[in-house]
Protein backbone atom coordinates (compact mmCIF):
# COMPACT_ATOMS: atom_id res chain seq x y z
CA UNK A 1 0.00 0.00 0.00
CA UNK A 2 1.57 3.17 -0.68
CA UNK A 3 2.03 5.83 2.13
CA UNK A 4 -0.01 9.30 2.29
CA UNK A 5 3.28 11.12 2.12
CA UNK A 6 4.40 8.98 -0.96
CA UNK A 7 1.24 9.91 -2.61
CA UNK A 8 1.13 13.46 -2.08
CA UNK A 9 4.70 13.58 -3.54
CA UNK A 10 3.49 11.59 -6.34
CA UNK A 11 1.04 14.05 -6.63
CA UNK A 12 2.96 16.81 -6.43
CA UNK A 13 5.16 15.43 -9.12
CA UNK A 14 2.21 14.91 -11.26
CA UNK A 15 0.97 18.54 -10.71
CA UNK A 16 4.54 20.14 -11.48
CA UNK A 17 5.16 17.79 -14.63
CA UNK A 18 1.67 18.74 -16.36
CA UNK A 19 2.22 22.22 -15.68
CA UNK A 20 5.71 21.86 -17.83
CA UNK A 21 4.02 19.35 -20.38
CA UNK A 22 0.83 22.36 -20.79
CA UNK A 23 3.84 25.16 -21.48
CA UNK A 24 5.71 23.17 -23.96
CA UNK A 25 2.57 21.58 -25.80
CA UNK A 26 0.36 23.58 -28.55
CA UNK A 27 -2.93 24.46 -27.28
CA UNK A 28 -4.59 22.00 -30.24
CA UNK A 29 -3.36 19.35 -27.19
CA UNK A 30 -5.88 20.70 -24.55
CA UNK A 31 -8.20 18.43 -26.08
CA UNK A 32 -7.47 14.81 -24.46
CA UNK A 33 -10.22 13.25 -26.82
CA UNK A 34 -11.22 14.92 -30.46
CA UNK A 35 -14.85 15.89 -30.47
CA UNK A 36 -17.89 14.28 -31.18
CA UNK A 37 -19.35 14.78 -34.85
CA UNK A 38 -23.10 15.38 -34.62
CA UNK A 39 -24.60 15.46 -38.18
CA UNK A 40 -27.74 18.21 -37.93
CA UNK A 41 -30.67 16.18 -39.14
CA UNK A 42 -28.50 13.69 -39.96
CA UNK A 43 -26.41 13.65 -43.51
CA UNK A 44 -28.84 16.03 -44.92
CA UNK A 45 -26.70 16.95 -47.73
CA UNK A 46 -26.64 13.69 -48.61
CA UNK A 47 -29.91 12.02 -47.72
CA UNK A 48 -33.61 13.00 -47.01
CA UNK A 49 -33.49 14.58 -43.49
CA UNK A 50 -34.79 12.70 -40.20
CA UNK A 51 -34.97 9.10 -41.93
CA UNK A 52 -33.66 5.55 -40.59
CA UNK A 53 -32.11 5.01 -44.04
CA UNK A 54 -30.04 8.58 -43.90
CA UNK A 55 -29.88 8.06 -39.75
CA UNK A 56 -27.92 4.36 -40.90
CA UNK A 57 -25.88 5.92 -43.14
CA UNK A 58 -24.55 8.34 -39.92
CA UNK A 59 -24.01 5.47 -37.41
CA UNK A 60 -22.18 3.28 -40.03
CA UNK A 61 -19.60 5.82 -40.40
CA UNK A 62 -19.35 6.24 -36.71
CA UNK A 63 -21.07 9.54 -36.64
CA UNK A 64 -23.54 10.89 -34.77
CA UNK A 65 -26.87 12.86 -35.46
CA UNK A 66 -29.23 15.03 -34.11
CA UNK A 67 -32.86 14.32 -34.53
CA UNK A 68 -36.43 16.17 -33.96
CA UNK A 69 -39.43 15.06 -31.73
CA UNK A 70 -43.07 15.89 -32.49
CA UNK A 71 -45.95 14.44 -31.76
CA UNK A 72 -49.42 13.24 -33.61
CA UNK A 73 -53.01 13.62 -32.84
CA UNK A 74 -53.04 10.62 -30.77
CA UNK A 75 -50.22 11.42 -28.98
CA UNK A 76 -47.46 9.15 -30.96
CA UNK A 77 -43.87 10.58 -31.24
CA UNK A 78 -42.60 11.01 -34.52
CA UNK A 79 -39.22 12.40 -36.28
CA UNK A 80 -39.82 15.48 -38.28
CA UNK A 81 -38.19 18.99 -38.39
CA UNK A 82 -40.94 20.85 -38.97
CA UNK A 83 -44.39 21.48 -37.39
CA UNK A 84 -46.17 20.19 -40.32
CA UNK A 85 -45.73 17.23 -43.25
CA UNK A 86 -45.55 19.85 -46.27
CA UNK A 87 -41.58 20.46 -46.61
CA UNK A 88 -40.46 16.66 -46.21
CA UNK A 89 -42.85 14.35 -47.78
CA UNK A 90 -45.48 14.43 -50.07
CA UNK A 91 -48.61 15.20 -47.85
CA UNK A 92 -49.54 18.18 -46.11
CA UNK A 93 -50.79 19.32 -43.21
CA UNK A 94 -49.99 19.93 -38.86
CA UNK A 95 -48.28 16.50 -37.62
CA UNK A 96 -50.58 17.32 -34.26
CA UNK A 97 -53.63 17.39 -36.46
CA UNK A 98 -52.77 13.91 -38.54
CA UNK A 99 -52.42 10.50 -37.04
CA UNK A 100 -49.60 8.04 -37.12
CA UNK A 101 -51.17 5.83 -39.66
CA UNK A 102 -51.83 8.70 -42.16
CA UNK A 103 -48.36 10.09 -41.66
CA UNK A 104 -46.83 6.57 -42.32
CA UNK A 105 -48.53 6.19 -45.41
CA UNK A 106 -46.64 9.75 -46.19
CA UNK A 107 -43.48 9.45 -48.14
CA UNK A 108 -40.68 11.06 -47.17
CA UNK A 109 -37.67 10.36 -49.28
CA UNK A 110 -38.55 11.30 -52.97
CA UNK A 111 -38.71 14.82 -52.28
CA UNK A 112 -34.94 14.60 -51.88
CA UNK A 113 -34.11 12.30 -54.61
CA UNK A 114 -35.86 9.64 -56.62
CA UNK A 115 -33.48 7.27 -55.39
CA UNK A 116 -35.39 7.36 -51.88
CA UNK A 117 -38.73 7.04 -52.85
CA UNK A 118 -40.77 5.53 -50.10
CA UNK A 119 -38.60 6.41 -46.95
CA UNK A 120 -40.69 7.15 -43.90
CA UNK A 121 -41.22 9.56 -41.49
CA UNK A 122 -39.96 7.44 -38.67
CA UNK A 123 -41.06 6.86 -35.17
CA UNK A 124 -39.05 7.73 -32.15
CA UNK A 125 -39.22 4.10 -30.85
CA UNK A 126 -37.57 3.38 -34.71
CA UNK A 127 -34.71 5.82 -34.40
CA UNK A 128 -33.75 4.96 -30.58
CA UNK A 129 -34.03 0.89 -31.49
CA UNK A 130 -31.87 1.74 -34.64
CA UNK A 131 -29.46 3.82 -32.09
CA UNK A 132 -28.99 0.50 -29.92
CA UNK A 133 -28.36 -1.33 -32.61
CA UNK A 134 -24.64 0.53 -33.05
CA UNK A 135 -24.34 0.50 -28.97
CA UNK A 136 -20.62 -0.46 -29.61
CA UNK A 137 -20.27 3.11 -31.37
CA UNK A 138 -19.12 6.08 -29.34
CA UNK A 139 -21.14 8.28 -30.15
CA UNK A 140 -23.33 11.44 -29.64
CA UNK A 141 -26.61 11.75 -30.51
CA UNK A 142 -28.48 15.09 -30.05
CA UNK A 143 -32.27 15.04 -29.72
CA UNK A 144 -34.60 18.56 -30.10
CA UNK A 145 -37.51 18.28 -28.14
CA UNK A 146 -40.33 20.54 -30.56
CA UNK A 147 -43.14 19.12 -29.48
CA UNK A 148 -44.18 20.19 -25.75
CA UNK A 149 -44.67 17.47 -23.09
CA UNK A 150 -42.75 15.10 -24.78
CA UNK A 151 -39.41 14.77 -22.91
CA UNK A 152 -40.47 12.16 -19.93
CA UNK A 153 -41.61 9.37 -22.95
CA UNK A 154 -38.40 10.16 -24.51
CA UNK A 155 -36.37 9.35 -21.71
CA UNK A 156 -38.60 6.20 -21.30
CA UNK A 157 -37.84 4.91 -24.26
CA UNK A 158 -34.32 5.52 -24.47
CA UNK A 159 -33.94 3.77 -21.20
CA UNK A 160 -36.16 0.65 -22.78
CA UNK A 161 -33.52 0.80 -25.23
CA UNK A 162 -30.54 1.08 -23.08
CA UNK A 163 -29.35 3.87 -25.04
CA UNK A 164 -30.06 6.99 -22.53
CA UNK A 165 -26.70 7.51 -21.93
CA UNK A 166 -25.90 8.35 -25.99
CA UNK A 167 -28.13 11.13 -26.02
CA UNK A 168 -27.96 14.75 -25.05
CA UNK A 169 -31.22 16.61 -24.92
CA UNK A 170 -31.62 19.87 -26.83
CA UNK A 171 -34.15 22.27 -28.08
CA UNK A 172 -36.66 23.37 -25.38
CA UNK A 173 -34.34 21.69 -23.18
CA UNK A 174 -31.84 24.32 -23.63
CA UNK A 175 -33.59 27.52 -22.25
CA UNK A 176 -36.89 26.43 -20.15
CA UNK A 177 -35.46 24.68 -16.55
CA UNK A 178 -38.87 22.78 -16.14
CA UNK A 179 -38.31 20.34 -19.27
CA UNK A 180 -35.16 19.78 -17.32
CA UNK A 181 -36.32 19.02 -14.35
CA UNK A 182 -38.86 16.73 -15.73
CA UNK A 183 -36.22 15.35 -18.19
CA UNK A 184 -34.58 14.65 -14.52
CA UNK A 185 -37.42 13.74 -12.63
CA UNK A 186 -37.34 10.70 -14.71
CA UNK A 187 -33.74 10.01 -14.85
CA UNK A 188 -30.57 11.83 -12.81
CA UNK A 189 -28.38 9.91 -16.10
CA UNK A 190 -30.37 11.78 -18.85
CA UNK A 191 -27.64 14.22 -20.19
CA UNK A 192 -29.24 18.23 -20.54
CA UNK A 193 -27.68 21.32 -21.78
CA UNK A 194 -28.46 24.74 -21.14
CA UNK A 195 -27.49 27.72 -23.95
CA UNK A 196 -25.09 30.46 -23.86
CA UNK A 197 -25.99 32.63 -26.82
CA UNK A 198 -23.15 35.01 -26.36
CA UNK A 199 -20.07 35.54 -23.81
CA UNK A 200 -22.59 37.37 -21.44
CA UNK A 201 -25.12 34.60 -20.90
CA UNK A 202 -22.10 31.96 -20.15
CA UNK A 203 -22.03 32.35 -16.28
CA UNK A 204 -25.91 31.38 -16.28
CA UNK A 205 -25.37 28.32 -18.81
CA UNK A 206 -22.49 27.09 -16.75
CA UNK A 207 -24.21 27.93 -13.41
CA UNK A 208 -28.08 26.19 -15.07
CA UNK A 209 -29.49 23.54 -12.69
CA UNK A 210 -30.36 20.28 -13.93
CA UNK A 211 -27.70 20.79 -16.87
CA UNK A 212 -24.44 19.21 -16.86
CA UNK A 213 -24.01 20.54 -20.63
CA UNK A 214 -23.03 24.08 -21.41
CA UNK A 215 -24.66 24.08 -25.40
CA UNK A 216 -23.00 27.39 -27.21
CA UNK A 217 -24.27 29.19 -30.13
CA UNK A 218 -20.35 30.93 -30.60
CA UNK A 219 -17.03 30.07 -30.44
CA UNK A 220 -15.75 30.18 -26.89
CA UNK A 221 -12.36 31.48 -25.29
CA UNK A 222 -10.22 29.16 -23.84
CA UNK A 223 -11.00 30.55 -19.99
CA UNK A 224 -14.74 29.90 -20.48
CA UNK A 225 -14.13 25.92 -21.74
CA UNK A 226 -11.50 25.65 -18.86
CA UNK A 227 -14.63 26.98 -16.37
CA UNK A 228 -16.75 24.24 -17.77
CA UNK A 229 -13.98 21.55 -17.03
CA UNK A 230 -13.57 23.02 -13.74
CA UNK A 231 -17.20 21.99 -13.20
CA UNK A 232 -17.23 18.76 -14.14
CA UNK A 233 -19.30 19.72 -17.04
CA UNK A 234 -19.13 19.21 -21.10
CA UNK A 235 -19.34 21.45 -23.70
CA UNK A 236 -21.29 21.75 -27.40
CA UNK A 237 -21.44 23.89 -29.91
CA UNK A 238 -23.89 24.58 -32.39
CA UNK A 239 -25.06 27.52 -34.68
CA UNK A 240 -23.97 29.74 -37.62
CA UNK A 241 -20.29 29.51 -36.18
CA UNK A 242 -19.84 25.65 -37.38
CA UNK A 243 -22.72 24.54 -39.31
CA UNK A 244 -21.39 25.64 -41.96
CA UNK A 245 -18.38 24.21 -43.78
CA UNK A 246 -15.78 26.87 -41.77
CA UNK A 247 -12.77 24.49 -41.32
CA UNK A 248 -11.15 27.30 -39.22
CA UNK A 249 -14.15 27.70 -36.58
CA UNK A 250 -13.93 24.12 -36.06
CA UNK A 251 -10.03 24.12 -35.34
CA UNK A 252 -11.05 26.47 -32.79
CA UNK A 253 -13.56 24.67 -31.53
CA UNK A 254 -11.16 21.74 -31.06
CA UNK A 255 -8.25 23.82 -29.93
CA UNK A 256 -10.11 24.67 -26.95
CA UNK A 257 -11.20 21.17 -26.03
CA UNK A 258 -14.56 21.51 -27.15
CA UNK A 259 -16.56 17.84 -26.70
CA UNK A 260 -19.45 17.86 -29.35
CA UNK A 261 -20.06 20.01 -32.89
CA UNK A 262 -23.80 19.62 -34.71
CA UNK A 263 -22.45 20.90 -37.93
CA UNK A 264 -24.49 20.56 -41.67
CA UNK A 265 -21.01 19.32 -42.98
CA UNK A 266 -20.21 15.78 -40.75
CA UNK A 267 -17.80 14.52 -43.43
CA UNK A 268 -15.84 17.46 -44.26
CA UNK A 269 -15.55 18.07 -40.24
CA UNK A 270 -14.53 14.31 -40.18
CA UNK A 271 -11.26 15.02 -42.64
CA UNK A 272 -10.65 18.25 -40.61
CA UNK A 273 -10.43 16.03 -37.57
CA UNK A 274 -8.73 12.99 -38.68
CA UNK A 275 -6.03 15.22 -40.56
CA UNK A 276 -5.30 17.18 -37.76
CA UNK A 277 -4.70 13.83 -35.69
CA UNK A 278 -2.36 12.29 -38.39
CA UNK A 279 -0.60 15.63 -38.07
CA UNK A 280 -0.05 15.60 -34.59
CA UNK A 281 0.92 11.81 -34.80
CA UNK A 282 3.64 12.68 -37.32
CA UNK A 283 4.95 15.47 -34.56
Amino acid sequence: MISFRKRHMNTKLYVALSALCLLAVPLMSIAAEPPLIVAHRGLLLHAPENTLANFRACLELRLGFEFDVERTNEGQLVCIHDDTVDRTTNGTGKVSELTLEEIRRLDAGSWFDPKFVGEKVPTINEVLKLIAEYKQYDVLIAVDLKAEGVEQDVVRLAETHKVLHKLLFLGRTISEPNVRDRIRSVSTKAHTAAVANNVEEFPKALDAPNADWVYFRYLPPLEQMEAVRSEGKRSFIAGITVSGNVPENWKHAVDVGIDGILTDYPLELAVVLRQRSQNQDKQ
